[in-house]
């Protein structure tokens, strides 16, 4: 189906709905890169006003990768939920976005499932900042393992202790580090340097003698392939979640090496465990716009809305937590500041608004024409839409990734600025340890009880 919408007297027609999407989004590298967008700003402008005009219900007849072709596509329609969507039916993406301004969180929260990723997506297309922030502020989305994350008024911190040759001395340090700063409530997780199985045990081990020998309500994590932590958990290594990074099509998650069949396999592995105390959400997933261009798996699909369909495979396995990684894959995708802060915001909103809690890895490469006020920018502008966690990084310098990330102080600064708190679970251990109590400054001091971790 063909759309047109006349701007200045030009007439612009664009030929089906993946091009009216991908000429409707804000501009960014990638997609100029894969040839996708619009090729001025009155074009921007023409798809935009169209997309403001198209029913939401459009989204149900036309997909932008077809039923056939895509195990993705056929996960988001044979998921949707009719009955959740039947509130909004009737409106526009234009008339959608309109309601989402106006309607109480309780209703916003309770579309979820009755949302595809592509809605979301054309409604982030035609929405301010503003307008992100304040209805992802509405969505609230709570998840447990060993605590509880997601609880209005609270921003959890992933501590990511990396290290450079999987030292587990290395990392531990950087586990005291944060700990010590309040961070580790969301997931203790490291992102190995190998994907060597015995490599990965050895962290997955040191990280469990940690939190069982201080008893912390949290979670740990080594971010290996789910083939590596599945092959872990044969050889009873104490897993508690399994990662994986995904994409919007099936074509990128066959470059990642994994399937949805797979995916359901690792969880049900983990699930056999039995290691939640709270809850059984056993999964963590990390996404990122441009990765599907990267694999030449985005069938002439913009970056946003491919972003926003890796949603649907995260939703599909009840995940703890989600994350995307805004601008790590680098300027060729996400070219500067601007560009990154409107992608992370629109990332936040698309995955709250279909019922993930959504993190936002606040970071950038050094070849991206960036810095760390951008990334102050965006934290300040998550932190006040409600983003579930950001990471928290030694030094915000991420020394085995080498990207820059938020330290450990950062997540500080935005819980003091906006009256935020960790889970409640992991406050309680913090004033317990000495570490930090009823809200009080988090003292740079070693606690006593913390005394030998490393």
């Amino acid at each position: 189906m063909a759309f047109a919408q006349t701007i200045g007297g030009t007439r612009y027609v664009f030929g089906d709905l993946k091009t009216l999407l991908a000429r409707a989004t804000p501009f960014r590298s990638g997609d100029a890169l894969a040839g996708v967008a619009a090729a001025s700003a009155a074009e921007r402008v023409a798809a935009q006003r169209a997309l403001a005009d198209l029913p939401l219900a459009h989204f149900l007849d036309e997909a932008v990768i077809p039923y056939e072709a895509d195990e993705v596509t056929r996960l988001i329609l044979d998921r949707h939920d009719a009955a959740a969507f039947a509130p909004v039916r009737s409106l526009t993406v234009g008339g959608f976005r309109d309601w989402l301004l106006a309607a109480e969180p309780a209703a916003v929260t309770a579309l979820a499932r009755g949302l595809t990723p592509e809605m979301v997506a054309a409604t982030a297309k035609i929405m301010r900042v503003a307008d992100l922030i304040q209805v992802a502020a509405k969505c609230r989305v709570v998840t447990r393992f060993r605590n509880t994350i997601g609880l209005a008024g609270t921003l959890s911190i992933r501590l990511q202790p990396n290290h450079p040759t999987d030292d587990p001395r290395g990392v531990a340090a950087g586990v005291l580090d944060g700990l010590l700063l309040g961070a580790g409530d969301a997931v203790i997780g490291v992102n190995p340097a190998t994907d060597n199985v015995e490599a990965v045990m050895r962290l997955l081990e040191m990280l469990d003698r940690v939190r069982d020998r201080f008893d912390i309500p949290t979670q740990s994590c080594v971010l290996s392939h789910v083939t590596t932590t599945m092959l872990a958990m044969e050889r009873g290594a104490p897993v508690d979640l399994v990662f994986q990074s995904v994409g919007g099509t099936e074509g990128v998650n066959r470059s990642f090496g994994v399937s949805l069949a797979l995916l359901k396999e690792a969880r049900e592995q983990a699930l056999a465990l039995k290691r939640g105390t709270l809850g059984d959400n056993v999964m963590y997933f990390e996404t990122g716009q441009g990765s599907a261009l990267s694999a030449d798996a985005h069938h002439d699909v913009d970056q946003q809305t491919i972003e926003a369909r890796s949603y649907a495979v995260a939703r599909e396995f009840s995940p703890l937590l989600v994350n995307s990684v805004v601008g790590f894959i680098g300027p060729e995708y996400l070219f500067d500041g601007k560009q990154i802060l409107r992608a992370g915001l629109e990332d936040h909103f698309c995955g709250k608004m279909l019922g993930l809690p959504m993190g936002v890895d606040v970071c950038y490469t050094n070849h991206a024409e960036a810095d760390q006020d951008d990334m102050d920018a965006l934290l300040a502008c998550l932190a006040a839409a409600g983003v579930t966690y950001v990471m928290g990084v030694p030094g915000a310098d991420d020394v085995m990734l080498a990207y820059q990330s938020t330290s450990f102080h950062d997540g500080l600064t935005a819980r003091a600025v906006f009256g935020k708190r960790a889970a409640p679970e992991f406050e309680a251990w913090l004033a317990r340890m000495g570490i930090g109590a009823d809200g009080d400054r988090i003292p740079a001091r070693l606690s006593p009880a913390l005394i030998g971790l490393t």
